[in-house]
């Protein structure tokens, strides 16, 4: 991975600091985004004790407003070049919240942040460079609605954020048919990790999320193999709009597998984001 720059969003705690360290010591430049100055201070620490060489630098922003998300896409555009994007910002919200776009939380950190993003990043992917997008298989048994995208009814934390995580996958479906001849994007599965995330969304779900994972989850070194396989392996060079878990192509549902929903997600989408 020398000489490559990989931007990570969401890098600050569990696999996606797992990953952009693991990354630097390959000797890649991490170029991540942070909502926290101190997360980010520390992360910034351990990427220069793992990769002293490279360059390495951090974008302050909130990644769920639509006027954030650009800016810093605006920003990642300057770089010379981009070798690996790995979308992973994300979080889980037991309570129904809005943006100061009108758009819910969830819908807007965990998909459109990865849409907005990778959209303005697309010219500045050469052939060989890499997509790879965080999906979970939180997304069975999620089934979009596309009359009510923002979960105005009826909101629930985990099944709205099920349906996140399918809109990551008919994402990176639809983004593989539109990418630049020679520029793959794959989504994965990461496990059920044992990191910060869910701890604070509150109510019932924070509970079961603390209770859970002593139990059953794996550790974040576990859980950021497949990124780090799927941003640096020669295994997965020419490998495109495929799902995985454990470093292997698994199935998704055939509710991410229908390519009618990824086009009108994508379509959405955009229109939501002021691209269409």
């Amino acid at each position: 991975m020398r000489g490559k720059t990989i931007v990570i969003t969401g890098a600050t705690s569990g696999i996606g600091e797992i990953a952009a360290i693991r990354l630097a010591e390959q000797d890649a430049r991490i170029v991540f985004t942070a909502r926290d100055k101190a997360r980010a201070d520390d992360t910034m620490a351990k990427l220069r004790k793992a990769g002293p060489g490279a360059d390495h630098a951090v974008h302050m922003a909130d990644l769920s407003t639509l006027s954030e998300m650009k800016r810093v896409g605006a920003l990642l555009t300057g770089e010379p070049q981009i070798d690996v994007l790995v979308n992973n910002a994300g979080a889980l919200f037991n309570k129904r919240q809005e943006t100061a776009d009108g758009l819910e939380m969830t819908f807007a950190l965990n998909h459109m942040g990865y849409f907005v993003i990778t959209n303005l990043l697309l010219d500045k992917l050469k052939p060989g460079a890499r997509i790879v997008t965080v999906a979970s298989n939180a997304h069975r048994g999620a089934k979009l609605k596309f009359d009510d995208l923002q979960s105005s009814r009826g909101y629930v934390g985990f099944p709205v954020y099920s349906k996140s995580k399918l809109a990551n996958i008919l994402f990176n479906r639809e983004l593989a048919r539109r990418t630049p001849d020679g520029v793959t994007a794959n989504a994965l599965h990461p496990g059920f990790v044992a990191t910060r995330f869910g701890d604070n969304s509150g109510g019932l779900m924070g509970t079961v999320m603390k209770v859970a994972k002593p139990i059953g989850a794996i550790a974040p070194e576990e859980g950021a193999k497949t990124i780090i396989y799927l941003a640096s392996s020669p295994d997965v060079a020419g490998v495109t709009g495929e799902y995985f878990f454990e470093c292997k192509p698994t199935t998704p549902t055939a509710e991410a597998r229908n390519d009618a929903d990824a086009k009108r997600l994508w379509e959405a989408s955009a229109q939501i984001a002021g691209f269409s």
